[in-house]
């Protein structure tokens, strides 16, 4: 519950910050932010946020103050005071810290700008450039020497700070017309005005051996071979001076380097490549950079890099079910490997060697068993072997039966209702019975739910089981109301199969008369209603009274559809982290409808009816389908309905004539907000039509199927499956 207090004072917030923007500061300096309310009615919370990251964690906060101590280039960026009252929007203000940095400082010598010349010649003209990065640029500034003395812009040595034909940040020497008098050490200081960060110095020699570089790679360094997995060096060298930085990239594909950029910087012409994987294997191309070097042409090299890699098969594992006495054959194929040309295999049934041989052009290998036996079931392995190591193929042959697979449609299968003690009748079949030996018995095992011990017998099974078929079993004595836990495992020659278990919980009939179900979801089973495992989330189950006081306000209802706010219901909960079109699906109870009339009488015809509560601005949409027995893979759309319906419950009435046990599934989709809740309640089928229909349109219609005697409406067992496939 949210209280608050409204006068004719309230106001949204207003802010005012104390400082400059921007705030460009020294690393190492302490800053303060200050911000302060200028109004807003209840007093507005201050908090502040950076825009990208968080805050740095050394940020000392007290109220509308923000400290960040010694400060360093991480924490630059965008600083917002944001005042919130929960009234109106927030108000919000922000500054730009800036540190301020020199850093990355680089030259590069053009020989000769005019005649495209490598070479430093007397008599042209040669230009020095120098660039840094700085923060922030307008304050950079340059000076320049010549051993060590300064040097001015004169008609020979034309200096510029800054060259509108190359990037930010740099400044030329341009020596005219040069002479044997101008070889030397030229040096380019860079500095930020106002002091307090430490200048950059670039030194750049000029003389007779100052030359343009030549770039080799050493006869034992390509092809390079590694395997994957290893660290390796790719090297080229560089001669001239000065050396300039080297580029590697790929030569052979437009793909990213192992360092995630298109191109890796090296100062010693090595790249270093750890953990080598098979994708790297390829041609690199080295080549000369123009910073710290010469701005001529780029000189270029080629690597070789060879990734041997074990063998990739398939398959990596593989079950295999058979029989005794009859034969089967296990593939190994091998997809990938370098090198090809010394791939071996071994094939080995536990630590049993059987074969071995090597590859010629093939890419698989071969083996059978021309007649299982007890002796040759097991694990078979195939280690296909090159120089880089193995890959394996795995298969399990194994003569275990495949598990039953319990039938949840059994009509009435509670075949035995007497005071104390109810009977069930167990409905399977089996799963691909064929696949191994005959199947001459079921272990069937029963416990009490939450018990320890299992009761056990075996069932004993007469000749073979058809695919499909279906198996009764029927228990008998169990005792009301108690639930019990099923397990069942079919048993060949070779011993036991898969198990499946189930369990199957008691539940008292409805007088069969009254022909009528009535569902206000106030049981702790809600009517036997179930969720789809095949959906984004759940519904749940909530009265007004027991609902979380942090709910959404604006959407769902405020009391069940009688009004009581002890009474419950089912809605879908659309908060976070739900998102847009996620479904929940509630799925009813099977509904058995008695054996068709052989006379030929057409259906009986039902009322089915719900209220329902769409109140939001949010709202998605609320569907209803029919799922007849046997067609667990069709939904029949009976009714739909989107969007905001307003704050009370609606009634739905539908006519269906379903010619066999069916049920009712309740869909919830999510709308595009938070203020989406869907709500279902007291939902009723009653034998004979509607006195008025709600979207009768899809209504299903039965053909010439007979009529329906009468409908067994609240089932008698819950169903439920532990590790069986459901039919």
């Amino acid at each position: 519950m949210v209280s608050f207090r409204l006068s004719n004072k309230t106001a949204s917030p207003s802010i005012k910050l104390l400082v400059d923007d921007p705030i460009v500061v020294n690393p190492g300096e302490a800053i303060t932010l200050v911000c302060v309310t200028t109004g807003g009615e209840p007093a507005p919370s201050l908090t502040w946020v950076r825009s990208a990251g968080v805050l740095p964690e050394k940020t000392v906060l007290n109220g509308g103050t923000l400290t960040i101590p010694a400060i360093t280039s991480e924490d630059a960026g965008t600083y917002s005071c944001v005042a919130n009252n929960n009234v109106g929007n927030p108000a919000k203000k922000s500054t730009n810290i800036i540190v301020r940095a020199l850093k990355k400082g680089r030259f590069w010598i053009t020989p000769d700008p005019y005649h495209k010349d490598d070479n430093i010649q007397i008599g042209r003209e040669v230009k020095i450039s120098c660039q840094v990065e700085a923060i922030p640029s307008e304050e950079l500034t340059f000076s320049w020497f010549k051993n060590g003395r300064p040097l001015r812009s004169s008609e020979r040595m034309v200096i510029t700070q800054t060259d509108p034909d190359v990037s930010p940040g740099t400044t030329n020497l341009d020596i005219i017309d040069l002479k044997f008098t101008d070889f030397g050490t030229y040096t380019c200081v860079a500095s930020l005005k106002g002091g307090g960060i430490s200048d950059i110095s670039i030194d750049v020699n000029i003389s007779s051996s100052t030359v343009p570089p030549n770039l080799t790679v050493p006869q034992e360094k390509s092809p390079l071979v590694t395997r994957e997995g290893d660290t390796i060096e790719l090297q080229c060298q560089v001669t001239g001076k000065p050396k300039p930085i080297i580029l590697w990239s790929r030569a052979d594909k437009e793909v990213v380097m192992p360092d995630g950029m298109m191109q890796t910087e090296s100062y010693d012409g090595i790249l270093r490549i750890v953990n080598v994987s098979r994708e790297m294997t390829g041609t690199y191309r080295c080549q000369t950079s123009q910073y710290n070097g010469f701005n001529v042409k780029p000189r270029e090299a080629l690597v070789q890099l060879i990734v041997q890699y074990p063998p990739a098969v398939e398959p990596t594992f593989l079950e295999i079910r058979q029989g005794q006495g009859r034969s089967i054959t296990m593939s190994c194929r091998v997809l990938r490997a370098y090198p090809t040309r010394v791939l071996t295999y071994e094939w080995r049934l536990g630590s049993k060697l059987l074969r071995t041989g090597q590859f010629d052009v093939q890419d698989s290998t071969e083996y059978t068993v021309s007649s299982l036996s007890r002796d040759t079931y097991g694990i078979y392995n195939c280690n296909i072997i090159n120089e880089a190591g193995a890959g394996r193929c795995s298969f399990l042959v194994t003569g275990k039966a495949y598990a039953p697979e319990f039938y949840y449609d059994t009509y009435n299968p509670l075949w035995q209702n007497r005071p104390r003690v109810y009977s069930y009748s167990l409905q399977w079949t089996q799963m691909n019975p064929d696949a191994v030996d005959r199947i001459l018995a079921y272990r069937l095992g029963i416990r009490q739910a939450g018990q320890q011990r299992w009761w056990e017998q075996e069932i004993t099974v007469n000749g073979n089981i058809q695919k499909g078929e279906l198996i009764t079993y029927n228990l008998t004595e169990l005792i009301k109301p108690e639930a019990y836990e099923v397990r069942l495992t079919p048993i060949t020659r070779f011993g036991e199969g898969d198990s499946t278990i189930r369990v199957i919980k008691y539940s008292a009939p409805v007088n069969p008369h009254l022909r009528e179900f009535h569902c206000g979801f106030e049981d702790g089973n809600i009517c036997l209603f179930t969720q789809d495992d095949t959906d984004n989330f759940d519904w749940t189950k909530q009265s007004t009274a027991t609902r979380d006081t942090k709910y959404t306000p604006n959407t769902g209802p405020n009391a069940d559809r009688t009004g009581s706010k002890e009474g419950f219901y089912m809605y879908i909960e659309t908060s976070r982290p739900r998102l847009e079109g996620e479904k929940a699906r509630l799925v009813s109870p099977v509904f058995s409808v008695a054996p068709k009339n052989p006379y030929g009488a057409t259906n009986t015809a039902y009322c089915f009816s719900f209220y329902y509560h769409m109140y939001g601005q949010h709202i998605g949409s609320l569907n209803v389908y029919l799922r007849l027995k046997g067609q667990t893979t069709i939904e029949n759309p009976l009714w739909s309905s989107s969007g905001n319906k307003g704050q009370h419950w609606n009634q739905a009435r539908v006519n269906i004539n379903p010619p066999t046990s069916f049920q009712l599934i309740f869909e919830g989709i999510r709308g595009p907000g938070i203020e989406g809740d869907i709500a279902i309640d007291d939902v009723s089928i009653v034998e004979g039509e509607c006195m008025k229909s709600d979207q009768p349109a899809n209504n299903l219609r039965s053909g010439a199927v007979g009529t329906l005697a009468h409908i067994r409406l609240i089932p008698v067992i819950i169903l439920m499956s532990v590790l069986s496939h459901q039919r």
